[in-house]
């Protein structure tokens, strides 16, 4: 086993986009473990936009101090241990930082039970963030009924893309809003939505307008801003707006741009609701079976895209809010 730890730490806020200048990659020699830890080779790292809003000092999410590695789910496999139960070699998931070694106590860590699938699905289509995230915020919040035109933003994302074939199951016919072409072209060709928009070369009012003529009955948004406003100008009557996440926004929370079009609510007598997976927590494992099963079906997918090195975590960052991933980023560190 290696002898040293290569890591990414915070090294000043961001003031705008989350810049290469806001990090540092420093080499750290391993240290003990202190008894109840295990110390975890990490092998794949996910990148969420939820990093962005803890680099702030203050917010909703934990928040990373000056100094701090940065925070990042992973997973790995075992290497030292002093802990009955967790062996050399078992795979696990948690909160593994923007490393290549973590040294943590298993009451923050889960045992990953060992299948045919590559690790990183425990970071996608069964992750807390992204699979479970898109498993809740549809079933149990915006609860679309069959036959309803359901609309996704940043719908070839890793949340999106499953929110919005869960939608699907549901029977509900599902438009989904990315930018370019690649992504356009997963959405209708590889996931078989109904539609899907491109917002860096159409308009998104006009276009939902077109394909949605008595407007759309739930919208499941991850970028609010600008295209919150587009769906919200063409709801239909008693519609569901569910919250998710604003990336749009996260690179300035001190001035979030707000819906200006929200009156629309009242007169299509509609509902918006915001949310976290871990707002309910009764539904995190049932969530975690459906789509276990979903996926050894074969019935839902999750593009990955990948980048090498930890030393690229900050670059991943930055890729992600250029909207330049298709599916869940991750970072490979071995």
């Amino acid at each position: 086993m290696k002898s040293k730890n290569l890591k990414v730490i915070l090294t000043s806020r961001p003031v705008g986009e989350a810049t290469s200048e806001c990090f540092s990659i420093i080499e750290e020699d391993l240290t003990a473990l202190s008894p109840g830890e295990v110390r975890i080779a990490n092998e794949s790292l996910s990148v969420d936009a939820a990093i962005r809003t803890m680099l702030r000092g203050e917010g909703f999410h934990m928040q990373m101090g000056i100094g701090d590695t940065i925070f990042a789910g992973g997973v790995g496999r075992i290497v030292e241990s002093t802990v009955d139960g967790w062996d050399v070699g078992r795979a696990v998931r948690g909160p593994l930082g923007a490393q290549s070694f973590a040294a943590l106590s298993t009451e923050h860590l889960e045992l990953i039970e060992e299948s045919n699938l590559p690790l990183s699905v425990n970071l996608g289509i069964l992750g807390g963030s992204t699979g479970v995230t898109a498993w809740i915020g549809v079933k149990k919040v915006a609860r679309p009924n069959p036959g309803d035109l359901f609309v996704v933003s940043a719908a070839a994302g890793a949340v999106g893309s499953i929110a919005g074939q869960i939608a699907q199951k549901e029977g509900a016919k599902v438009i989904g809003i990315a930018g370019g072409k690649r992504k356009i072209s997963h959405l209708l060709n590889d996931l078989k939505f109904e539609a899907a928009i491109d917002y860096k070369s159409e308009d998104v009012r006009a276009k939902l307008a077109e394909l949605a003529p008595n407007g759309v009955n739930g919208f499941f948004d991850n970028v609010g801003g600008d295209i919150l406003d587009a769906v919200l100008e063409n709801l239909a009557l008693r519609s569901r707006v569910t919250i998710c996440g604003a990336v749009s926004q996260y690179n300035d929370m001190d001035h979030v741009q707000g819906p200006s079009s929200y009156l629309k609510l009242a007169e299509r007598q509609s509902a918006m609701e915001g949310f976290a997976y871990f707002h309910y927590p009764e539904f995190i494992k049932p969530a975690e079976e459906e789509l276990r099963q979903w996926l050894h079906e074969g019935s839902i997918k999750l593009a990955e895209e990948v980048i090498d090195g930890i030393e690229k975590f900050p670059e991943a960052l930055a890729f992600m809010f250029s909207g330049g991933n298709l599916g869940k980023l991750l970072v490979k560190v071995r």
